[in-house]
């Protein structure tokens, strides 16, 4: 199989971003919140069918590793109480596409965060999509407040409780921002990536991982500035007497290849070991023009990954199936029951 371990439904209807709207409308002007609009089986499926689903297609990749919109989660325009409204309706608009499409989609879950909110209360949720909806992830925000970075970092013991349900549950977290408030940062060109590259200096500079040396995390996007200044980092560690870094943190960190160019990528699988890497594409997500150095999408990274030169079949199959399955610990045994469903 070839996993996609980055996929967000942008193409939801519209009526549930609508939605998001009138509610956030609602809550500051004190009123009661809009009931959760009525979508029907057939608008999801027209807008999976002429998305991603006919990208899969086109590209030759099996299965999404599928989640709401991260650029929707926007948990600093609401409180914890309407994101928990929020996140169940995302939620459960993906559980409807994988009912829809088992053989092509599985879910990972959105929480119901918030600037200054308890990471904690975002257990429930989580369990719910994990123990009831069959999800095998979620996306976690680091900076709730979306871009002024208020709350403490990743390494505080607050997000402990958290961490904890997720080591216990056996899923990982793909380390997500969400929009930005603050202009100085455009959300995917400079939020996104700056998101990913302060996550991992916050895990070098801390201790996480003797914590909780199962706990899985995802940096999405080639892991931001990080495999570029490779060498910085390992400098820094060495002076803040950490260990190397292969002991340290990657174990537990991995990096996906939402890296859109043959350089980055390339770069990407020669400095980060092959069992650190995921294949991704984020379709259909930040960048979605054809490239005019190549006449292809910029975000058909299958193409990227089989055009490494270096790369042997095993290490091929570990980028795009191997190593999801590994860090993705329901995702097998999930694959397999929704087969059993589907044969029965």
């Amino acid at each position: 199989m070839i996993i996609d371990c980055h996929g967000h439904y942008t193409t939801s209807p519209q009526s549930h971003q609508d939605w998001r709207t009138r509610q956030i409308a609602a809550l500051r002007d004190g009123a009661s919140a809009p009931p959760r609009p009525q979508i029907s089986d057939d608008q999801i499926r027209d807008s999976i069918e002429s998305g991603q689903l006919r990208i899969q297609r086109e590209r030759g990749t099996d299965l999404t590793i599928f989640s709401p919109r991260a650029a929707s989660m926007a948990h600093h325009e609401a409180d914890a109480a309407a994101n928990e409204v929020w996140s169940a309706a995302c939620n459960d608009l993906i559980h409807r596409v994988c009912g829809l499409y088992p053989r092509n989609f599985i879910g990972v879950c959105q929480l119901p965060q918030a600037p200054g909110a308890d990471p904690a209360d975002c257990i429930p949720e989580l369990r719910r999509c994990v123990e009831e909806l069959g999800f095998v992830g979620c996306n976690l925000n680091p900076d709730p407040s979306g871009g002024h970075w208020s709350g403490p970092p990743m390494t505080d013991r607050s997000w402990y409780p958290l961490y904890e349900a997720l080591v216990e549950l056996d899923v990982p977290a793909m380390v997500h921002v969400s929009s930005s408030c603050n202009p100085n940062f455009h959300a995917t060109g400079a939020h996104y990536i700056n998101g990913d590259t302060s996550v991992f200096m916050q895990l070098l500079e801390g201790n996480l991982f003797a914590d909780f040396p199962t706990l899985k995390l995802i940096i999405p996007h080639g892991g931001g500035a990080v495999p570029y200044h490779w060498g910085r980092y390992r400098g820094l560690a060495q002076d803040m007497k950490q260990p190397l870094l292969t002991e340290h943190l990657l174990n537990n960190v991995f990096f996906d290849t939402c890296v859109y160019h043959q350089p980055g990528a390339e770069l990407l699988a020669k400095v980060i070991p092959v069992k650190n890497i995921l294949f991704a594409s984020e379709t259909i997500g930040a960048v979605r023009g054809i490239d005019p150095e190549t006449g292809f999408h910029f975000d058909d990274t299958r193409r990227y990954i089989d055009g490494i030169p270096w790369l042997d079949q095993h290490q091929r199959a570990q980028i795009f199936e191997g190593n999801a399955r590994a860090v993705y610990g329901r995702l097998s045994s999930q694959l397999e029951r929704q087969s059993a469903l589907q044969t029965a």
